[in-house]
């Protein structure tokens, strides 16, 4: 399928949006005040060892103390001597880490101290003896014969192991050899590092995002990379010259007079990107909601008529979400555990035929993803592993009116909830008047519908009270002023 990858860079911010068939498949954003943090080598401290949970925190100079699980402990999951996390970590020990996931929400990076360094070709395990093949190089043959190619361009004392990366099929054997040398050296520059680091700091920084999606994204289905800015576009000719020849004809720097984001339509996806609705074209939608623990995705016929039956309705429906969800998860980033209510379908030959096509979708997704058969509710479950923060949460922060809920209590509940605080006031505090400061549809409901209460309550506490509009007050806000 045609690829193209548009990389609009400002000083600010590195945007990259992946594109199949003109239409937006993915966006990676990385900022310059906060830059991604997975692959990255620290010199780190173990601040706490947890017995009970196997694991560990570590301090690598991060806001949070990252964490560490016995399962990605090197010394704790060697096949001949399998060892609990307290035998080998202790409290204040110096420690050679690297973040396999971003910090997400309240919780710190984690961690690994099994190194991988990655090439475009092979990822380099320099503590392991190793060779494995990309799961996604499913045939077993060929898997072989990868295997085999590469021990035979390796020294017979070689150090270290290596994964075979899916872009290594079309690769000759100088460009293996070359990808060796590369990680040889980048991980001698490691070691060397960490030698003379202090606690806490950083050894090894991965490649800035548009060099990580030369080395990672870029494919013989990719048919051009364009790049607005003439400075990364040069950076990008280089590092291509070195490390990703084939992928050097494909680069051009984009001049028009348009914005690249908004000549593609970029722009108009990334807002679409924050809504909860999702149309689709037959008149169908989806509605996406996101929690911290999961992911749940409604789908619904809307307007869609165009069935010979209703049962033909539903399924035409089932299988566009199939479509559009698998897309939406990438462009998203949604991560985690995914719960999809389709619409009913009675027969078992249909269920089948939408989780064929939604397992079909979701196989060009870069992030692994498991999808399970329909459970006995109906629901479609499903996890995607998640790396990074999502689109939403790069790009968003909790609405301060109303702290995330998406829902604003009505100005009715609102002057309930001040008259029952007038009374508390009143009861704790001697005022000769009480002033209420709110905003103006709050205080319009106070003098119109609820200024009957409002009457009451004062002669009750025996207290005036006056009421004060303030524009800037958000529904939910108010206050009460002691004259």
């Amino acid at each position: 399928m045609a690829e193209e990858i548009l990389i609009n860079v400002t000083p600010q911010e590195t945007r990259v949006a992946i594109m199949e068939q003109g239409v937006v498949q993915e966006l990676h954003i990385e900022r310059n005040a906060s830059l991604g943090l997975v692959g990255n080598i620290y010199k780190g401290t173990v601040c706490r060892v947890l017995p009970g949970m196997q694991s560990a925190f570590v301090e690598i100079g991060l806001q949070r103390a990252a964490f560490l699980h016995v399962a990605d402990v090197l010394e704790c999951t060697s096949a001949d001597q399998e060892k609990t996390i307290q035998e080998v970590l202790q409290e204040g020990q110096p420690l050679i880490v690297q973040v396999i996931k971003e910090p997400i929400g309240t919780k710190g990076a984690r961690l690994t101290t099994q190194i991988s360094i990655a090439g475009r070709f092979l990822v380099y395990l320099p503590q392991q003896m190793h060779i494995g093949v990309s799961q996604r190089i499913e045939d077993e043959a060929e898997r072989e014969l990868l295997r085999e190619r590469l021990i035979r361009l390796l020294p017979e004392e070689r150090n270290g192991g290596y994964i075979i990366r899916t872009m290594s099929e079309t690769a000759t054997d100088e460009e293996l050899l070359a990808d060796i040398d590369y990680l040889q050296k980048v991980w001698n520059n490691i070691q060397a590092s960490s030698r003379t680091a202090g606690s806490r700091s950083l050894v090894f920084q991965d490649l800035s995002l548009p060099m990580r999606v030369m080395r990672d994204v870029v494919n013989g289905e990719t048919e051009r990379i364009l790049v607005d800015s003439r400075e990364t576009y040069q950076k990008l000719l280089e590092f291509g010259e070195l490390y990703a020849q084939s992928a050097v004809r494909r680069l051009e720097h984009y001049q028009g007079e348009r914005p690249l984001f908004d000549m593609y339509n970029v722009e108009n996806e990334i807002k679409k990107a924050m809504s909860r609705k999702v149309e689709m074209k037959s008149g169908g939608y989806l509605i996406f909601d996101q929690t911290e623990a999961l992911t749940t995705v409604d789908v619904n016929t809307g307007s869609f008529v165009n069935g010979k039956s209703l049962s033909d309705t539903i399924f035409k429906t089932n299988l566009e979400a199939a479509q559009c969800i698998a897309r939406q998860l990438r462009l998203r980033n949604l991560g985690g555990i995914i719960i999809i209510d389709f619409i009913d379908m009675d027969e078992d030959e249909q269920r089948a035929g939408v989780l064929q096509e939604l397992n079909k979708m979701v196989a060009k997704d870069r992030a692994r993803t498991w999808v399970s058969g329909f459970s006995v509710l109906g629901l479609v479950e499903m996890t995607r592993k998640r790396t990074r923060e999502s689109l939403a949460h790069i790009l968003c922060e909790p609405c301060p009116a109303c702290q995330g809920r998406g829902e604003l209590k009505t100005a009715q509940t609102m002057c309930y909830e001040i008259l029952r605080e007038l009374l508390r006031h009143a009861r704790q505090f001697s005022a000769r008047e009480f002033r209420v400061i709110a905003s103006p549809k709050v205080i319009e409901m106070m003098m119109d519908e609820e200024s009957q209460s409002l009457a009451n309550l004062s002669d009750f506490i025996g207290k005036p009270v006056s009421l004060q509009a303030e524009p800037q007050y958000a529904q939910e806000a108010f206050d009460i002023v002691l004259m």
